[in-house]
């Protein structure tokens, strides 16, 4: 399941950090502003145990290798909790912001885990949509997921039929995704867990096992919703019913393809928001515009995340979500 991503990063506001994980187009004429799409990956970003070095001359300018000498990368290890302070994650934080201006909408775009996550559903390096929605709530948002998926789900059917067939997919599987889907507490996944021989307890984070045996208990994805405020972010808004539980909710794929959309209603309060980064032992100095948003006015909203490969390998019925991304990258393998 998702946890406190940000409790992992964003908490050194360097730019250059930040910078390095967004791709620049190059100024016309290029100079000391250039970062050409062939190079903007060598510059400086970690990802999982990995720095990679930049590829950059004296004057800042991109610079190519000579075209004699072979392709080679200069890596360096680096201890897994110095990742906390290098990687930016996601534009969810940014996106927000841009809701408040344009009402609706999205970030696309790669995102960066610093977690040591060597499974089939994990890399280091993968791709989300990440729409945000002014003056949505949090049933409004757990229906904005579903009618996504829903409606993904019926394009793929009409359109890649015969890619489907050529992958040997089992296409009446997908044509059970129609709404609604199921919603369950995350109180009563516990109590469907323990049923089925989990040892978790109340309060424990979903390990894959536990989402594989939440999904078999169901024909369809079924969302997880209000989880306990302590393994989730601190910007999700608290559980107006019981301040323990936050208003959060993770979409479980079925067939074993885990978690494909994690979202939630945002904290709007200035005061509520700067008690939970503290409470998360988050740098206040890293999030004051994030801060200042609230402080000089806001209302309600809320968003979520969808990973492109977990759905792309759950469309296809792919066993790896290697299979579904050119170039994967992973722990120990960040080229090519």
């Amino acid at each position: 399941m998702r946890r406190d991503c940000f409790r992992r990063a964003r908490s050194r506001p360097d730019s250059a950090f930040r910078c390095a994980c967004v791709p620049r187009r190059a100024p016309r004429g290029g100079g000391p502003g250039a970062r050409p799409a062939s190079v903007w990956l060598a510059a400086a970003f970690v990802l999982g145990g990995l720095v990679l070095a930049g590829c950059r001359g004296d004057d800042g300018s991109a610079t190519a290798a000579p075209e004699p000498a072979p392709a080679t990368v200069e890596v360096t290890v680096v201890e897994p909790q110095t990742l906390v302070d290098t990687v930016a994650l996601t534009g969810q934080l940014e996106a927000e912001i841009g809701a408040l201006s344009h009402s609706r909408v999205y970030t696309f775009g790669p995102t960066f885990r610093a977690e040591n996550s060597n499974t089939s559903r994990h890399l280091a390096e993968f791709w989300m949509v990440e729409p945000e929605v002014a003056f949505l709530d949090f049933e409004g948002v757990v229906q904005l997921a579903e009618d996504f998926v829903c409606y993904l789900t019926a394009r793929v059917l009409e359109r890649c039929r015969e890619e489907l067939a050529t992958l040997e997919r089992d296409v009446s599987k997908l044509e059970k995704i129609t709404p609604s889907f199921p919603r369950i507490t995350y109180g009563k996944a516990v109590e469907i867990l323990k049923e089925k021989g989990s040892a978790i307890t109340w309060g424990d984070d979903f390990g894959g096992e536990d989402e594989t045996l939440l999904a078999e208990h169901f024909d369809r994805p079924v969302f997880v919703t209000r989880f306990p405020a302590a393994f989730k972010a601190f910007y999700m808004e608290p559980d107006p019913e019981d301040d323990r539980l936050v208003l959060g909710a993770d979409l479980l794929a079925p067939e074993g393809y885990g978690e494909i959309i994690g979202g939630s209603q945002r904290i709007h309060d200035h005061d509520l928001l700067l008690r939970r980064i503290k409470e998360h032992e988050l740098p206040i100095e890293a999030f004051q515009w994030y801060l200042d948003v609230r402080k000089y006015g806001t209302f309600p909203h809320s968003g979520f995340g969808m990973g492109i490969e977990r759905f792309v390998a759950w469309m296809c019925g792919v066993p790896h979500l290697r299979e579904t991304i050119p170039y994967p990258r992973m722990l120990y393998k960040i080229y090519p």
